[in-house]
């Protein structure tokens, strides 16, 4: 007998991963996976006035957090919602873009109760295509998740910097990126550029650019060099703004950088 997952958070990535939400934490047989942006958004769906903590039939389930929040905030997220309810909490971040989500090719990033993340393998199979373990701390994936994506964000800049060159000797766009993906420069930003080209400011470049803050943060908490880090992120913004507005990657090749 197939059992019920609650999913909310159906934006991007969330969207190709499941179909619709409704009366999740009643519904939801034995997990609930929150796909929303940030922490305040997984305080709301689970905290708040019609949260999944104020339903019925919630002992004994688990509530799977995909999103990137930092480490901290996860083990606070899970410390508090184990001692204020009946529920588990483990964390499950996500890799892959809205391509890996739409193909079922995701990178599952997990971290926390190792017994209840092994007995969800089924569900992470059916999302993605590898699925990682990083410890009994539920924020141990999203230190992972921060590593990964801050080298996204320098593979970003470096490709965009590198066809800015190009541009200048006019060299087509196109060939650039052919010779880039066969060639020692290769990435999977290179490999995906026509996706990674069109990312706009209110979603995926935002999204980037708070888990560039996160990790910029946890460098300083812990006192650890990271400048490409925090050169990647700056380099996300134009030159003249007191409000950073997110550049599409596209106009990178084309203005100076800070």
């Amino acid at each position: 007998m197939s059992k019920k997952i609650g999913f909310v958070g159906l934006g991007t990535m969330g969207f190709p991963m499941a179909d619709t939400v409704k009366e999740v934490a009643e519904l939801a047989d034995e997990a609930i996976i929150s796909m929303v942006r940030d922490y305040s958004q997984n305080l709301d769906v689970i905290f708040a006035d019609k949260g999944i903590l104020t339903t019925q039939n919630t002992d004994g389930k688990t509530i799977i957090v995909m999103s990137t929040l930092s480490p901290d905030a996860m083990n606070q997220l899970a410390a508090r919602v184990e001692s204020e309810s009946g529920l588990k909490l483990i964390s499950a971040a996500v890799s892959g873009g809205r391509t890996g989500a739409e193909a079922g090719t995701l990178s599952i990033i997990t971290s926390g109760h190792e017994e209840i993340v092994r007995s969800f393998a089924p569900y992470f199979d059916a999302m993605g295509s590898n699925t990682f373990y990083y410890g009994p701390a539920a924020g141990n994936s999203q230190v992972a998740k921060l590593v990964n994506n801050m080298i996204l964000a320098v593979n970003m800049n470096a490709v965009a910097e590198g066809l800015k060159l190009g541009k200048h000797y006019g060299l087509p766009e196109e060939e650039i990126i052919k010779l880039l993906q066969v060639s020692t420069g290769d990435s999977w930003v290179a490999r995906n550029w026509p996706e990674v080209s069109q990312w706009t400011a209110d979603i995926a470049l935002a999204v980037l650019q708070k888990d560039l803050i996160a990790t910029y943060e946890e460098s300083i908490k812990h006192n650890l060099e990271m400048p490409f880090n925090a050169l990647s992120s700056i380099q996300l913004f134009p030159s003249k703004s007191s409000v950073f507005p997110y550049l599409k990657v596209t106009i990178l090749c084309e203005n100076d950088y800070i």
